[in-house]
């Protein structure tokens, strides 16, 4: 260990679930970092729907993860643990972490580490993994997005909604998205959003279908799931694709399946906390070599809503709750 690092820090800790009162400041002893993997002095850490969820009770952290949350970073490597080979102390780098973001030092096996995306600050980079791992997994690799073809996000102004507008935009895709209010759906078509349906005054299904001469969506991207289900199964076009990646109306739905064989259609699930770090490691290197020249090219970039101090992470899960913000929430740590 470096003789730079102290041997405390803080960390906000759940005292029990519940309310975002029950996340706390507390001194906890700075880890070591273990084989494979690199320490890394926080300076930025993503807010995101998973954090909340696990503050409450639905989404424990994986066997032998710490229970500190947070799920990405950014910082300054400050010690490097045995079987290391990429980075070396004082480098800039975002990573994601299966937990332990939280805090003003994480350990993060190598793999999972990138350098920050060009032209993006420290203190901006911490919400760059999480969103960018999620999209690029499921609609390119999973979702198989191809230039030329139709796609639907729901929630729109979410951290996973501006990166999936901008990636699927950049790549050639029409974007259609989802959400909540005309101020929401102002700052999606900036993002690159083609149409941006206010879904409290219209219904989702009958814009896309407009928009797409009947036709339907190629691809859709879920985190609402519930009453969705059947909706998206309607909206999608023929041999269209469906990933669900999060059930925000819940996961014990009723609906009647007989689109999904009529259409053809495929719909896939998908986790990121649990993949082993070589899956991890995979999906960084492919964000490295084919996202991250978007960044330099100011194709894309993180929409940042507000930040707070690491203390005060309490009032970002409060904000989050709102589902008020468009774009990231995250905690400095003023490191």
């Amino acid at each position: 260990m470096a003789s730079v690092v102290p041997a405390e820090m803080i960390a906000i800790r759940c005292e029990g679930h519940g309310p975002p009162e029950v996340l706390r400041p507390t001194r906890v002893p700075v880890p070591r970092p273990g084989p494979g993997e690199i320490l890394v002095e926080v300076v930025s850490a993503g807010v995101n729907r998973p954090d909340v969820l696990q503050r409450q009770g639905g989404y424990p952290p994986p066997p032998g993860v710490t229970d500190v949350p947070g799920l990405e970073i950014a910082g300054r490597v400050v010690a490097c643990g045995p079987g290391t080979c990429r980075f070396r102390e004082g480098d800039l780098v975002c990573a994601l972490v299966a937990g332990g973001g939280y805090a003003e030092y994480c350990p993060v096996p190598e793999p999972q580490a990138l350098p920050l995306p060009p032209g993006v600050p420290v203190e901006v980079a911490g919400g760059v993994p999480e969103t960018f791992f999620t999209v690029w997994t499921n609609v390119f690799e999973r979702g198989h997005l191809s230039a030329g073809e139709t796609f639907l996000v729901h929630g729109g102004s979410s951290g996973i909604g501006v990166t999936a507008i901008q990636l699927a935009k950049a790549f050639g895709a029409t974007v259609f998205t989802t959400v909540g209010n005309g101020a929401k759906a102002e700052a999606c078509r900036r993002l690159g959003a083609d149409l941006a349906i206010v879904y409290r005054e219209e219904d989702f299904v009958t814009a896309v279908k407009k928009a797409t001469g009947g036709r339907g969506v190629d691809l859709i991207l879920d985190m609402v799931g519930g009453g969705y289900v059947a909706r998206n199964m309607e909206a999608a076009a023929i041999e269209g694709r469906i990933v669900q990646i999060a059930w925000l109306e819940g996961s014990t739905i009723t609906a009647d399946f007989t689109r999904l064989m009529i259409k053809r259609l495929t719909w896939r699930g998908s986790t990121l906390r649990p993949r082993s770090v070589e899956q991890k490691g995979a999906i960084a290197r492919a964000l490295e070599a084919r996202v991250w020249p978007l960044f330099a090219e100011g194709r894309v970039h993180v929409p940042v809503y507000r930040t707070f101090p690491l203390e005060r992470a309490a009032e970002a899960h409060a904000l989050m709750e709102t589902s008020a913000h468009i774009g990231k929430i995250l905690l400095l740590t003023g490191r």
